[in-house]
């Protein structure tokens, strides 16, 4: 099957329990897309129940990470598969997550974050909000000549494989993030050295329309039983080995 002969995105009403399980469902889904199991895209949404820290896979916790600040806020550490800078997320903040086959080969990284990050800014301004690309794989909104971040991006590509997922700021507690996290050891250029508190804004769409807006993205009309069970004995086994791996948070 080549890309051109691929089914419609699915649309997969799963929210799993933990940060972790959520995590393993994108990693084990991409595996299926790698491995040709999936015959179609597969699109989510899901939010944190509680402030968490999510580590890009070679985040070093002490460069990017003030692990008291998180112990004295309750907040957790995990690390997800994709790379990228660490981010917080929780109630308020839509996590969403795009995995897509590609049999003949994935693209290259620009033709992946154009492919995932244009859509999806296209279908923002369609709901309202002035959102575009900035930097590699950020969404900003913009209001005359001030640009502020509502959205950070990350991917892992496979061979047969795209995995593209990142946060969306709807009404989160802004301040939380620059309680728990330092000035991040790279920045976009639109960034222009500012603190986390005057380069990051919300949304304020509510989640029944950004997650519609982010299906309506990716046109995922397919139907989710088309997708069968998803990996749940995979998913487990991920979670176990990794993903509530205290040596896998922690390892950098």
């Amino acid at each position: 099957m080549t890309a051109a002969h691929l089914a419609p995105p699915i649309w997969l009403d799963a929210e799993l329990d933990t940060v972790e399980e959520n995590l393993a469902l994108d990693e084990a889904l991409l595996e299926a897309a790698h491995e040709g199991r999936l015959a179609a895209g597969v699109v989510r949404t899901w939010m944190a129940t509680a402030p968490t820290v999510v580590l890009g896979s070679s985040s070093r916790v002490a460069a990017e990470v003030d692990p008291d600040a998180c112990a004295a806020a309750g907040v957790r550490l995990v690390r997800r598969p994709s790379g990228g800078l660490t981010v917080v997320l929780g109630p308020g903040c839509l996590m969403w997550s795009v995995i897509m086959p590609h049999p003949d080969g994935s693209p290259g990284l620009e033709a992946i974050h154009a492919a995932m990050l244009e859509p999806l800014a296209a279908a923002l301004r369609t709901a309202g909000r002035a959102v575009h690309r900035r930097g590699t794989s950020d969404l900003a909104v913009v209001a005359g000549e001030t640009e502020r971040k509502v959205s950070g991006n990350a991917l892992r590509v496979k061979r047969h494989g795209v995995l593209y997922h990142g946060t969306l700021l709807d009404d989160f507690d802004l301040d939380l993030i620059s309680r728990v996290l330092r000035y991040p050891p790279q920045e976009p250029a639109y960034r222009a050295g500012r603190p986390h508190a005057g380069f990051i804004a919300n949304l304020e769409l509510g989640r029944p329309l950004l997650a519609a807006t982010v299906r309506e993205a990716f046109r995922a009309t397919g139907a989710a039983e088309s997708l069968g069970d998803w990996p749940r004995d995979r998913v487990r086994q991920l979670v176990a080995e990794r993903y509530a791996s205290v040596g896998w948070t922690y390892r950098l």
